[in-house]
């Protein structure tokens, strides 16, 4: 279980009115609006149909509080949990027509922030005993970075850069900036960061990197699609004087052997940018 966990109310709340404006359109939900009796009360509850680990019941929380803020919401489980088939993990009770309309924004959010969790924690279990941390990176989907990070969190994991001002990252492209020269863009690097800013280059080759450590050097190497013998090597070159980061193409499998390298951070695009959603239901249990 992660303990914890916080993520403020005011970051979710405009990504959840956006789903549910865009869900609603301009009429609502007419499948409710002609079937519910006048003033239906219903009950019902979110159950896990997958193993997993639990993230997004505030999400889930505001598709219906902000609807209705008479809707009661009952938490069983909280985030950061992990949870078996079968298992409740909220209920919800309130109008018929506001249960109804907010129950897809709520899964929608529910299952794909557990699925999220569930995945991190995977990797996160499949590297235990060696000292490597798992961080996800900046390829999130738009207006969600906040969320998908968080259940990065409860799943265990840790974060890359939140924002492209957190700290400085030389990748490829930055270097084609500098005529391709790595040491002018390290030492361009060096003199515009503040000292709390740390520094960090991605490197395709021993060669790359053993060019940079030549030089001012960085706080943070990201080892970019290297083979588990060059990982070796290139720690071994670092020799604890940066953090040395592995990427690219890091996968349940081939997590361990990557991790055992000695590299301080894994860091996976996947966990964020394509993961599968946990299937979660919402089940009315009276009317």
């Amino acid at each position: 279980m992660t303990t914890n966990l916080h993520l403020p109310t005011l970051l979710w709340e405009p990504i959840v009115r956006t789903a549910l404006m865009e869900d609603l359109g301009i009429g609502g939900d007419v499948t409710t609006q002609a079937l519910a009796q006048p003033g239906q009360q219903l009950h019902a509850i979110f159950r896990s149909r997958q193993n997993g680990v639990l993230c997004g019941l505030e999400g889930a929380r505001q598709a219906f509080a902000i609807l209705d803020p008479s809707v009661r919401f009952s938490q069983i489980k909280q985030d950061g949990n992990q949870i078996a088939q079968g298992d409740v993990l909220a209920t919800v009770e309130g109008n018929a027509t506001t249960l109804l309309a907010g129950e897809r924004t709520a899964l929608n959010l529910l299952s794909h922030l557990s699925g999220i969790a569930t995945h991190t924690h995977h990797i996160v279990q499949a590297v235990a005993g060696t000292k490597a941390r798992v961080a996800c990176t900046r390829k999130t989907l738009p207006g969600l970075r906040s969320l998908q990070k968080y259940a990065v969190r409860a799943g265990g994991g840790s974060s890359h850069r939140l924002r492209l001002d957190d700290a400085i990252l030389i990748k490829d492209n930055h270097i084609a900036l500098c005529g391709g020269n790595i040491q002018k863009a390290l030492l361009s690097a060096r003199t515009y960061a503040g000292h709390l800013m740390k520094v960090e280059l991605e490197v395709d080759t021993l060669e790359q990197l053993e060019e940079a450590l030549s030089g001012p050097g960085a706080d943070v190497y990201l080892l970019d699609n290297m083979s588990v013998p060059q990982l070796e090597q290139a720690v071994r070159m670092i020799n604890g004087r940066a953090l040395a980061e592995a990427s690219g193409g890091i996968t349940l499998k081939t997590a361990p052997a990557i991790a055992q390298t000695g590299v301080d951070v894994l860091s996976l695009g996947w966990l964020t940018h394509s993961v599968q959603a946990l299937d979660i239901g919402l089940d009315i249990v009276q009317s």
